[in-house]
């Protein structure tokens, strides 16, 4: 497959690297806003829209900050050309809408990278919830405290601020675990936060808790912060009829399960918890998403992570921050 990149952020430089690793797939240019192109792919044709690229190409990837993902996921649908964009989907449920629907009237494919899923840890819990292999769950506890530094939020105008970033930590660094969260136990029925900013100079918060409530009784939490210094690994426990489980950054690190072995996979963690920096250096789950998003349009079915799948985290971010 032949991709343009929309946006030559630090993201970007991820999506150079993994494309370079699958066979038969490149990356032909790229669109920025700044002009400028990707570190790691000086030599990429540069525009400032799509439709001035003129280099061949069936797909876009999408790299923008959050609250613009729509305007590019339209251009590119109305070209005719495939769509696979950075989390979150938007930072809208309209503009969310807007883009699922010209993607549709297209006839072109939406996906979203929210690599964790990919984890193998993730995919056997997965399979294991669909076949209610943990009898009732009672609790679902995420934690997901990173840290940021002022830094970070001043390396963008847009940064930890509602109109582009679209919110802090449950938005911007959570959302990925969330997606994963909302996977496994699908959408609660009631949502409670509280939210506050507490170590940076920002708009939206930094640090934040919501309280779940499931129509099967399970009670949910998630923890999402920017706050917490130095950055600890992301937590999910969950509590069940069968007992207990711990994961730490999509790893299973605890195994209480009465009559079931562990699933762990042996092989080392990819992608890490990206606890204290955005810096994203090893790149196998984002090649894991391109080969699905590649497979996808080539066999005509849904991706792992659809624009509907997608959408739905955005939508419980936006129930948390009392936007839905």
């Amino acid at each position: 497959m032949r991709y343009v990149l929309i946006g030559t952020g630090n993201i970007s430089n991820t999506y150079v690297a993994a494309v370079k690793k699958l066979t038969g797939s490149e990356i032909v240019g790229c669109v920025s806003r700044s002009g400028n192109r990707p570190k790691s792919a000086p030599e990429l044709e540069c525009k400032a829209s799509l439709a001035e690229i003129t280099a061949q190409f069936d797909a876009v990837i999408i790299t923008t900050p959050n609250g613009l993902h729509h305007l590019a996921a339209i251009e590119a649908a109305r070209l005719g050309k495939h769509v696979l964009t950075e989390k979150p989907l938007d930072i809208h449920l309209s503009s969310m809408d807007s883009m699922i629907a010209a993607c549709e009237q297209a006839g072109v494919t939406l996906a979203t990278a929210y690599q964790r899923r990919t984890n193998p840890d993730n995919l056997s819990l997965k399979r294991m919830f669909s076949a209610g292999v943990f009898g009732r769950i009672y609790a679902a506890d995420l934690a997901c405290k990173f840290w940021r530094d002022q830094a970070y939020y001043d390396s963008g105008t847009y940064r930890g601020g509602w109109e582009i970033d679209g919110g802090g930590p449950f938005m911007q660094q959570a959302c990925h675990n969330i997606d994963t969260y909302l996977w496994f136990f699908g959408m609660p029925n009631e949502v409670t936060s509280l939210l506050g900013t507490f170590a940076h100079r920002i708009e939206v918060e930094d640090h934040g808790a919501a309280l779940l409530n499931y129509k099967n009784g399970m009670i949910g939490t998630i923890i999402a912060s920017t706050a917490a210094r130095p950055g600890l690994p992301a937590r999910l426990e969950v509590h069940c009829e069968r007992g207990t489980f711990v994961t730490l950054d999509d790893r299973i690190s605890y195994w209480a399960i009465d009559g079931i072995d562990n699933p762990a996979d042996a092989a080392p963690a990819a992608n890490g918890n990206n606890a204290s920096s955005a810096a994203v250096t090893d790149t196998a789950r984002h090649e894991d998403i391109l080969r699905d998003f590649e497979g996808a349009v080539r066999e005509g079915v849904p991706p792992l992570i659809d624009a509907y799948a997608a959408r739905q985290t955005t939508e419980l971010i936006l129930r948390i921050y009392g936007k839905a």
